[in-house]
């Protein structure tokens, strides 16, 4: 059996562990072997798990080895997202849900997978009844990305706060947020995203009992240098995982390139 990989550097930012991984299939690969254990280990404890998962193109590669590894009775799982984009069915290419039907559900077969409905009738309504659900269990573990304007979930930096006393919100995406959806191959143009999302907030996010937080790849390195060397600020909502003692970043070698030394 090869080994996990393990961190080529490590440090501190503020109270974030940081860990830079010399590749992202290190980093992928080294994540589900991470996330595996702390499931195993939630359910020895308690009997259960419960996690929230992110979507995105930088999270496909963990996910994958994660559903591969085995290793955790799924049956005792139950997996929350994060948002979801207004308006959009459920069968929709590039809806949220879709996604994690297709990359997560169908293949281990968790005890339940709380969706949320960004096609609902009425949106406050979707969102009280998800936040129910996100308050009746303790949430074990969160596994985030960082978005090319530094948003997390889809807390864009015009719409983000870190004082937030709700757990899910309708928001209006930042106009950068949908270029990067369309970049990414999810929408053929600007005009075809979806202009406001459901999203858990980001006070929500950190209920988790352990946050990691994945950001892979070279388009991520600004957000990645703005969060852990600017302010702390809703400018870039992901500098707000430097106040979290229990979450770690996990970088590989190209997000990691305009840190300083």
């Amino acid at each position: 059996m090869a080994e996990v990989p393990v961190p080529i550097r490590t440090f501190r930012a503020d109270q974030l562990a940081v860990e830079v991984f010399a590749s992202n299939d290190a980093l992928s690969e080294h994540v589900a072997h991470r996330v595996q254990r702390l499931l195993q280990t939630a359910i020895e404890r308690q009997g259960s798990a419960a996690a929230i998962l992110a979507t995105g193109n930088s999270q496909i590669r963990f996910l994958k080895r994660l559903t591969e590894l085995g290793g955790v009775d799924w049956s005792r799982v139950t997996f929350f997202h994060m948002d979801e984009y207004l308006g959009l069915p459920a069968e929709h290419p590039a809806g949220f849900r879709r996604y994690m039907k297709d990359r997560v559900e169908s293949l281990v077969h968790p005890k339940a997978f709380h969706y949320i409905v960004g096609d609902a009738d009425l949106p406050q309504v979707e969102c009280d009844r998800y936040t129910a659900l996100l308050r009746a269990q303790p949430i074990d573990l969160c596994c985030m990305g960082i978005g090319e304007n530094g948003h997390l979930a889809f807390n864009d930096p015009p719409v983000a706060r870190f004082d937030d006393t709700t757990y899910v919100k309708l928001v209006r995406l930042d106009d950068a947020c949908k270029r990067q959806q369309v970049r990414e191959g999810h929408f053929p143009g600007l005009d075809a995203v979806p202009g406001y999302a459901l999203t858990l907030t980001v006070p929500a996010l950190m209920t988790a009992r352990s946050v990691l937080c994945l950001a892979p790849e070279k388009r991520k390195s600004v957000p990645v240098r703005d969060a852990l060397q600017g302010p702390v600020s809703t400018a870039c909502p992901a500098s707000f995982l430097r106040r979290q003692p229990h979450a770690t970043l996990l970088l590989d070698t190209d997000s990691a390139s305009l840190l300083e030394s």
